[in-house]
């Protein structure tokens, strides 16, 4: 696989946001479906604040997008790549365990 440098610099900064204990919590939460943040934050048992500025990060990345619906914004995993990733890791530390 040729990969550029650009490329790189772009995996790279996304290995960095999924680097965050908090981050990958809100990743796994959202990954069922859409979630609004009052349902993320206790699910990962965080601040409204804290989530809100982390779910604005993993849509920088593009690892989530969101959807309003009057006045909540409802957060889901942004595809079927992020999901397949972040499955085949947890499979993978899984089988460490074994």
């Amino acid at each position: 696989m040729m990969v550029n440098s650009e490329q790189i610099e772009r995996l790279a900064d996304t290995f960095k946001i999924l680097g965050d204990k908090t981050r990958l919590k809100i990743l796994t939460a959202v990954m069922d479906g859409r979630i609004c943040v009052s349902q993320i934050t206790e699910k990962c048992g965080i601040s409204q604040s804290l989530a809100s500025h982390n779910l604005r990060l993993l849509k920088a990345c593009r690892l989530v997008v969101s959807t309003r619906k009057n006045k909540q914004i409802f957060y889901e995993a942004a595809d079927s790549h992020i999901k397949g990733m972040i499955h085949d890791m947890l499979t993978h530390i899984q089988e460490e365990d074994e």
